[in-house]
C-alpha cells in the first residue's frame, strides 16, 4: 500500500487550459463571484441581531424566532445542492441566474412578514436563492485559477465575502435599531437586483469547454429543460476523504456559532447590553479575524504545497494542503473554550475586552482551517468541484441546523461556559480527524474512489 508520501498529479499539458483568460480577466470574475458571496453572507448574518425585535414585532419568543435561523442553514443546503448540480449540467452563469430572482422575491417576502409561518417560508425563499452562492464560488475559481493559485485565490474569495461577518451584524443591527429591519431586507433586494443585472451583462461562463452536460448533447432545442437529481452529490460523500473535511469543516464551523448566534444572550445578558446596534458591533471582531485568516490561509495553503512538491521532486499528494490547517485547529478550540469561561467569571469591561479578543482569534482560527479544506475538495474533485464543495456544505449546514436550534436551550440548561467547552472538544476532535487524514489520505482515497483528480483533468 502506498505511504502518504505517494503523489496523486504531477505538472502536465493540462494547465494550459487556465490560459483562457487573461489575469485581469480572472481578477474580474473573481470580484463578481464574491460579491456574491458578501451579498449571500450579509443575507445570513443580518438577520441574527434583529432576531430580538423580530420576537418583539411578532409577539414570538426568542427561542422560536431562531428557528428562523436554523430554517435559512436548512435552505442554504438544500439550495447548494440544487444549484451545484445543476451547474454542471448548465454552467455557474446561468445558475447565478437562476438564484438570484428567489434572493429578491423572499427578501421581500420576509421584509412584509406578519406570522411565524410567513417569516419561515420567506426565509426559506431568500436563502435557497442565494444558497449556491459559496459552492459556485469554489467551482468558478477552479476553473480558472491552477492548483497552485487556488489557494490564495479562495484566500481572497474568503476574505471578501467575510466581510459581511464584519459589517453585516453592525449594519443588521444599526438598521433594525434606527431604521426597521423590515427596510432592511427590502434593499436586499434591491442589492440582489442589481447583482443579477451586473451579472447578466459582464459575467462569462467559467466552465472547461466540452465539459458540461448541455455541452455533450448530440441535439437540443433552443430551450432545454433537464432534471437532475440534486442529492446525486451527497453520493461523493462516500468518499472517506470528502465526509472527513465535511465532519472537520463542521465541528469548526459550529464553534463560531455556539459564540454568534447567542451573542444577545450570553455577553449582551451578562454585561446588560440591550441595544441591538452594540450587539451588532460584536460581530465586527469575528469578522476581521475571519478576514486576516482568509487571507493568510490562502498564501499559506499555497507555500505549504509548493514546498512540499520541492520536498518530492515536483511530485504533489493532495493531503499536503490539510497540513496548512494545524495553526487553527490549535487556535479555534482554545477561543471559544476561553470565551465560555471569560463569559461566566469575568465582569466588566476586562470581561468584555477579552471577550473581543477570543471573537477575533476565533475568526482567525475557524478560517485557517476552513480555507486548506476548502482548496482540497476543489484539488481533489475538480471537475466536481461545485458539487464536492455543496455536499459538504449542505451536509454541514443540516447538521448546524440542528445544532444551532440547541444552543440557546443549552445555555439556558448548561450555562455558557459548558456549553463553549463542548463546543471546544467537538473542535479538538476535528483537529484529530484531520491528522488522520494527512497520515492516511492516500489509503482512504484508494478505499473509494469517487472520481479523483489526475494530470490529465487537474
Amino acid at each position: 500500500m502506498a505511504s502518504e508520501e505517494s503523489p496523486l498529479l504531477v505538472p502536465a499539458a493540462h494547465e494550459a487550459i487556465y490560459n483562457r483568460f487573461a489575469p485581469h480577466q480572472k481578477r474580474w470574475i473573481l470580484f463578481h463571484v464574491s460579491f456574491v458571496g458578501l451579498l449571500a453572507m450579509f443575507v445570513q448574518v443580518t438577520f441574527v441581531p434583529s432576531m430580538p425585535r423580530i420576537a418583539k414585532d411578532l409577539d414570538l419568543t426568542d427561542a422560536v424566532v431562531s428557528l428562523a435561523f436554523s430554517i435559512s442553514i436548512f435552505a442554504n443546503a438544500i439550495g447548494a445542492l440544487i444549484w451545484s448540480a445543476y451547474s454542471s449540467f448548465y454552467g455557474c452563469r446561468a445558475v447565478y441566474l437562476w438564484g438570484m430572482p428567489f434572493l429578491c422575491v423572499g427578501s421581500c417576502g420576509v421584509a412584509l412578514s406578519a406570522s411565524l409561518q410567513s417569516l419561515l417560508f420567506w426565509r426559506f425563499v431568500q436563502m435557497f436563492g442565494c444558497a449556491g452562492a459559496l459552492s459556485l464560488g469554489f467551482g468558478v475559481i477552479g476553473h480558472i485559477y491552477e492548483l497552485e493559485e487556488r489557494g490564495t485565490a479562495i484566500g481572497t474569495f474568503f476574505s471578501i465575502t467575510l466581510i459581511g461577518d464584519s459589517v453585516a451584524p453592525f449594519l443588521g443591527g444599526a438598521a433594525t435599531q434606527y431604521w426597521s429591519w423590515r427596510n432592511l431586507h427590502y434593499s436586499i433586494a434591491a442589492w440582489g437586483s442589481l447583482e443579477m443585472l451586473f451579472i447578466y451583462l459582464s459575467f462569462p461562463e467559467t466552465s472547461h469547454p466540452g465539459t458540461l452536460g448541455i455541452d455533450k448533447l448530440s441535439s437540443r432545442g433552443s430551450i432545454h429543460i433537464a432534471w437532475i437529481n440534486p442529492l446525486s452529490s451527497l453520493w461523493l460523500l462516500r468518499s472517506p476523504n470528502v465526509s472527513a473535511v465535511m465532519l472537520v469543516s463542521t465541528l469548526i464551523t459550529n464553534t463560531n456559532y455556539v459564540l454568534l448566534v447567542p451573542l444577545a444572550y450570553t455577553i449582551g445578558v451578562r454585561y446588560g447590553i440591550t441595544n441591538e446596534a452594540i450587539i451588532g458591533a460584536f460581530f465586527l471582531p469575528n469578522g476581521l479575524g475571519s478576514f486576516v485568516g482568509a487571507l493568510i490561509a490562502g498564501r499559506l495553503s499555497d507555500t505549504v504545497v509548493r514546498r512540499w512538491r520541492e520536498k518530492r521532486g515536483g511530485a504533489w499528494c493532495p493531503e499536503d494542503r490539510l497540513r496548512a490547517a494545524w495553526i487553527g485547529g490549535l487556535i479555534v478550540p482554545l477561543s471559544v473554550g476561553a470565551s465560555g469561561l471569560i463569559t461566566t467569571y469575568i465582569g466588566g469591561p476586562i470581561g468584555i475586552g477579552l471577550n473581543i479578543l477570543c471573537l477575533y482569534a476565533n475568526g482567525v482560527g475557524v478560517d485557517l482551517v476552513l480555507n486548506p479544506i476548502t482548496a482540497y475538495n476543489v484539488d481533489v474533485m475538480h471537475s466536481r468541484s461545485a458539487e464536492a464543495t455543496a455536499a459538504c456544505m449542505a451536509s454541514r449546514s443540516l447538521i448546524t441546523s440542528a445544532a444551532t436550534a440547541l444552543i440557546i436551550p443549552s445555555i439556558e440548561r448548561m450555562g455558557v461556559a459548558w456549553t463553549d467547552i463542548v463546543a471546544a472538544v467537538l473542535a479538538v476532535i476535528g483537529q484529530c480527524i484531520v491528522s488522520f487524514t494527512i497520515r492516511y489520505g492516500d489509503r482512504m482515497r484508494a478505499s473509494v474512489d469517487v472520481g479523483f483528480s489526475t494530470m490529465e483533468n487537474n
